[in-house]
């Protein structure tokens, strides 16, 4: 993808660098964003604004997490209007209420709050998990250092945020955007889409642990969460009802087992 992409992804600018002693003129490369409409059975649901990149499994997947799609058997097919910049997603599922009460809406590319749907009691949703990973703390490591290895486009523009799915080994299917909330959602279309079990999976990011990632997760039945980043308080409250392991603050050799320490073996 990278290969392919990149010079799509990114832009050049010119730009003031200062350092101690020097100020010169120099170009960078910024990422991309741009807005994505998203259609569900010709409704327009949302625009979110993303890299541009993965747009059909972002789509699924912030529809299959938001609860507007729900079985992979209804799923009739997948349009990409790249001229629009939209994707058109066509189920045989009934969806009017949930497309009334979603409305038309457009999300930023920031790390707050996401929807209109997003609440705490969303975790109600999901049943604590059965499924149980342990890991060992050098996997852990190796999993982080492949996570940031394979991000080409962050080392070139520093904007994005990097995801992936993994086993305990390595990463299996890898993801970046400039929001957490769409490379999460791109690997949850991936998983729908073809039908991975991710049931003894592994998500694998560098943005915080928060609610809203932990219940993303928790929909797709994915038991444990590693981070670079810190968690929040509320994600290991649900974490823990949830039963699910959250490790976090992977850097530098350290490693913080918010929640499922029992599964993380030193």
């Amino acid at each position: 993808m990278l290969a392919a992409t990149m010079d799509s992804l990114t832009k050049e600018v010119e730009v003031l660098r200062v350092s101690k002693d020097q100020c010169r003129h120099t170009r960078v490369a910024l990422i991309r964003e741009v807005p994505l409409a998203i259609f569900l059975n010709d409704q327009e649901i949302i625009t979110l604004l993303c890299t541009g990149a993965h747009i059909e499994s972002l789509a699924v997947g912030f529809l299959k997490s938001e609860g507007l799609l729900q079985k992979r058997s209804s799923l009739e097919r997948v349009e990409i209007d790249k001229n629009a910049q939209a994707v058109r997603v066509f189920t045989s599922e009934r969806t009017e209420l949930a497309e009334q009460l979603f409305g038309k809406r457009t999300i930023t590319s920031g790390c707050g709050k996401g929807t209109i749907f997003y609440n705490v009691l969303d975790s109600l949703q999901s049943q604590p998990l059965t499924n149980h990973l342990a890991i060992r703390a050098d996997q852990v490591r190796q999993l982080m250092t492949e996570l940031h290895s394979r991000s080409e486009l962050y080392r070139r523009s520093r904007g994005v945020h990097n995801c992936g799915l993994a086993d305990t080994e390595k990463i299996l299917i890898f993801r970046t955007d400039i929001g957490r909330h769409n490379a999460v959602d791109m690997i949850l279309g991936e998983c729908f889409l073809n039908e991975v079990d991710t049931t003894d999976k592994i998500l694998v990011t560098t943005g915080r642990i928060t609610s809203e990632i932990l219940i993303k997760a928790a929909k797709m039945q994915i038991p444990m969460l590693i981070s670079r980043s810190a968690a929040t308080s509320l994600s290991l409250d649900l974490a823990n009802s949830l039963n699910m392991t959250v490790i976090g603050y992977v850097r530098g050799g350290s490693i913080l087992a918010y929640a499922g320490a029992e599964n993380l073996i030193c």
